[in-house]
């Protein structure tokens, strides 16, 4: 059990690595693409049905852009699309979600203090979700098309507030903060697959058969571009937040969601005015100081902790009938608890790390995979063994685990 546990961690690392490498691939390219939008300029040089251009200079050398608005008269030979940054992005995301929250449920997902929820109605629920969010997002860009754009981002945002109140009040915090990110993140991919990816292919066949393209593919498909321009800030904060209980642990982590989604708006907002070359709105970034200090203050609210008389579930259960028990509950009472309780005696900590709390036989019994993998196959706990943990001690908590038959 011991080898599937170290194999297991790695998978994690490897998917977690990977999903970094494609978000940065994509989230670059996106950011690249909107300011050289923003940055055309016409000139009388320009080729027939170019939209504009731009000079840009970089490792050495000198880069000549032009942008069609449509489509040029023919289709050249060498033609790059940017697809698989997104596609990559969503698909080792969601891997990560089936890794931690899925096959962890019990550990990440569920609350019993938030909704008592079985394995399966959990995973549904957050499957459904996603789902929703591309049908919902989409009927609103429909009904929308034509409208002002600040509309559909205001009907988007109410409904972003809305999915944020309904996942803190099913998930634990950690996931609800997680699935969040995730909700928005599947509608900028789907964005790609669904709308940007299609339209564009139109297009190319037109060219290909001698038609005419008609602007309204490439309208669409640059509305939903802007989207995923404005949502990627806080998609970032939001896949970061699980590090965090300060954000996702207490009774207001809904409200500090929403609020973040407007500290992505107002930053995108100051950029995207200065790459067009509208002025510098120095105002943004005061909106966004005093957003992030109403957030900071909100999450000053009592931290969620789990009840020690709640039920075990089968896994922390088997943990807790297992061999060398009653050894291990000593051993982290003796070298945890001063910190990971729910009021730490650490001095300069107000909160348990992480939200994890290991003061009772139930809370250690929960927590057993995470305190085998930090303090038993590790040396990660406690941070510089401040607190002496032998190493008899990290062997009697592999031998616990091990006894218990893995995780």
């Amino acid at each position: 059990m011991y080898d599937w546990l170290v194999l297991g961690e790695w998978i994690e690392i490897a998917v977690r690595w990977l999903h970094v490498i494609t978000a940065i691939a994509w989230i670059g390219s996106s950011f690249y693409f909107v300011a050289l939008d923003l940055g055309l300029r016409k000139t009388p040089s320009l080729p027939p049905l170019a939209h504009g251009e731009e000079w840009q200079v970089h490792g050495g050398g000198f880069y000549h852009i032009q942008k069609y608005l449509v489509a040029p008269e023919f289709l050249p030979e060498h033609l790059v699309w940017f697809k698989w940054e997104s596609y990559a992005t969503w698909l080792s995301g969601f891997a990560m979600l089936v890794l931690v929250y899925y096959l962890g449920a019990d550990l990440f997902l569920i609350d019993p203090t938030v909704m008592e929820l079985a394995h399966w109605q959990a995973i549904g629920i957050s499957l459904a979700s996603l789902a929703f969010g591309w049908l919902v997002y989409n009927q609103i860009c429909k009904t929308f098309v034509s409208a002002n754009q600040t509309l559909v981002m205001v009907a988007l945002f109410i409904v972003l507030v809305g999915m944020a109140w309904f996942y803190t009040s099913v998930f634990s915090g950690r996931a609800a903060l997680l699935h969040l990110g995730a909700f928005t993140a599947t509608i900028m991919s789907a964005n790609v697959f669904m709308i940007i990816m299609p339209n564009q292919r139109k297009v190319v066949a037109d060219l290909k058969a001698g038609r005419v393209p008609d602007p309204k593919y490439g309208k669409i498909a640059k509305q939903r571009s802007t989207h995923n321009n404005y949502l990627t800030l806080p998609v970032l904060f939001l896949m970061l937040s699980n590090h965090y209980p300060l954000v996702f642990a207490t009774q207001y982590n809904w409200i500090i969601a929403s609020l973040v989604f407007l500290m992505g708006v107002t930053i995108r907002h100051w950029f995207n005015t200065r790459h067009a070359g509208k002025g510098n709105p120095h105002w943004t970034w005061l909106v966004t100081v005093i957003l992030f200090l109403i957030v900071a203050w909100l999450s000053t609210a009592p931290l969620r902790t789990p009840p020690a008389e709640a039920a075990l579930s089968p896994q922390a259960s088997r943990f807790a009938q297992a061999q060398g028990f009653e050894d291990v509950v000593s051993i982290v009472q003796g070298r945890c608890s001063m910190c990971h309780a729910a009021e730490p005696v650490w001095d300069g900590l107000h909160w348990a790390p992480k939200n994890v709390v290991l003061e009772t036989e139930a809370q250690i019994a929960h927590e057993a995979p995470r305190i085998a993998l930090q303090a038993g196959y590790s040396h990660a706990m406690p941070p510089g063994n401040l607190s002496y943990m032998e190493p008899e001690e990290r062997a009697a908590i592999v031998a616990w685990v091990r006894a218990a038959g893995g995780i």
